[in-house]
């Protein structure tokens, strides 16, 4: 499968800004396919934002914070991801600069707000179809899972979590990461320059994606951020300074590049340190392009 080369922007690219119309280092993204919308960390505004999926929106509608950098229960603090519940009745967001993951609800106009778990140094969020929250903890270089229903405590750890290195059973400043069915772990392990599969219960993780040391080949990555993996292993991940997502299919030793890698710019073929990856239904490519301030989508290249 392969995707054009040109993206269009479908949220923000009006430059660095705090309007309706903006985004300003937009980071962690997630595409409902029912309602047909696009919610967006909109990190450097302290908010999360929704966009319609349609192309022809000029504006987002702020669903969560945007009232200022603080850490009030209606406030958010250069949040990094968010996600919906197994729900979708709840947005489930890691608020990085207030270091809590929050639930803010999509079911009233007054949007009930928690706090689900307090001092983590998150980065990344996903929920399985159990209701169970994995969370990266930045901080203490793991990726933990809280259960259904869990609230705060420390969480039970699933990859990682023997301090900061290189080692298989080690992870260096994870920052996204992707869950699958089996409860099979994916963890960009961004210090690393390289994305890890833990399956579930295992002591120590399998290197899947670069693990070369930091560059630009296809055997490389640099500061690797968003990841998905779809029903075939394949392995799509934002590479962060080299401005490029990749796909690694199973088992290969080197990836190719889907979109970008081009000189750093903000043509609709260019990226600047894109970070959050998402695909619809129909498979067509959302990338937050965090340098441009704008989400780009790349549709499948049919010929």
């Amino acid at each position: 499968m392969k995707w054009k080369v040109d993206g269009q922007t479908i949220a923000g690219g009006n430059g660095y800004g705090d309007e309706l119309n903006q985004l300003s280092r937009s980071k962690g993204i997630y595409v409902d396919n029912e309602e047909q919308c696009i919610y967006i960390a909109d990190a450097g505004n302290h908010r999360i934002v929704k966009w319609k999926l349609d192309g022809g929106s000029d504006h987002g509608e702020i669903v969560a914070g945007g009232n200022g950098e603080g850490n009030r229960i209606d406030q958010l603090n250069q949040p990094t991801d968010v996600i919906l519940d197994e729900k979708k009745k709840s947005l489930i967001i890691f608020d990085q600069g207030n270091k809590r993951v929050v639930r803010w609800s999509l079911q009233n106009s007054n949007g009930d707000k928690e706090i689900l778990i307090e001092n983590i140094e998150c980065y990344g969020l996903m929920m399985n179809e159990n209701g169970d929250l994995f969370v990266s903890d930045y901080e203490n270089h793991a990726v933990k899972r809280w259960k259904r229903g869990e609230k705060g405590g420390k969480g039970r750890i699933v990859a990682g979590g023997n301090g900061q290195g290189n080692k298989l059973n080690q992870l260096n400043g994870p920052s996204y990461i992707f869950i699958d069915r089996e409860e099979t772990v994916y963890v960009s392990d961004w210090g690393n320059n390289r994305v890890m599969k833990w399956l579930k219960g295992a002591n120590e993780g399998i290197i899947v994606v670069g693990g070369q040391g930091q560059g630009n080949s296809l055997n490389q990555l640099y500061c690797p951020m968003g990841l998905v993996v779809n029903e075939v292993g394949d392995i799509y991940v934002a590479d962060g300074w080299n401005n490029r997502i990749m796909c690694w299919s199973l088992g290969s030793k080197e990836g190719r590049v889907v979109v970008g890698g081009n000189v750093r710019g903000k043509g609709s073929n260019q990226l600047i340190y894109p970070s959050g990856l998402s695909f619809d239904v129909e498979n067509n490519l959302y990338v937050a392009d965090q340098g441009n301030h704008r989400i780009q989508r790349f549709g499948i290249d049919r010929n």
